[in-house]
Formats: C-alpha cells, structure tokens, sequence
C-alpha cells in the first residue's frame, strides 16, 4: 500500500481550503493510501493488446450547415419593443 502522511493530507486540504479534524485527516490518509494502491494495481494490468476507448455509446456528431433565419423580423424592429437600447444593443440591468 502507498504510504500517505498526515502533511500530505493537510496539504491536499490547504490547497483545497477544506478544514479537517485529526479524526478527519486520519479518516483521509487512510482512504487515499487505498486509492493510490488500487492505482497501483491497475498499472499491473497488460494492456498492451487493447484499444483506447474513446467512445463507448457509438455517438456521432450531427452537423448542419450554419444558417441565419431572421423569421421576418428585422432587428430595427425587434430593438425598438426593447425597454431601453443602447449602442444598437439591447440594454439590461446589471446581475451582480
């Protein structure tokens, strides 16, 4: 098993800014050693003879040719329903 320590621990959780109990840290230290080990395991694994898996649902992309509908409406009259414009732009208060 990899040998994690309790500086490793509170260091993952300082960069992470995640306050820890000792209980906590030893709970963590522990759970990462057999996580790492569980990786070690896995490099164990010839997988000289396999494919990378890249997509595994047979997904394609589906393209269309990029078209402008402006449904018959020109922009002049859909600024003018807007409240307010400004600089040929619709303008909205700030969402802060």
């Amino acid at each position: 098993m990899t040998q994690v320590s309790r500086e490793d621990v509170t260091y993952l959780a300082r960069l992470t800014a995640i306050a820890l109990s000792d209980e906590e840290i030893e709970g963590l230290r522990v759970d990462i050693a057999s996580i790492l080990g569980y990786v070690d395991k896995l490099k164990e694994l010839d997988t000289s003879g396999v494919e990378p898996t890249y997509q595994v649902t047979d997904l394609e992309n589906v393209w269309r040719s990029d078209v402008v509908d402006d449904y018959g409406v020109s922009r002049e009259e859909l600024l003018k329903l807007a409240p307010e414009v400004e600089n040929n732009q619709i303008k909205v208060p700030k969402v802060l």
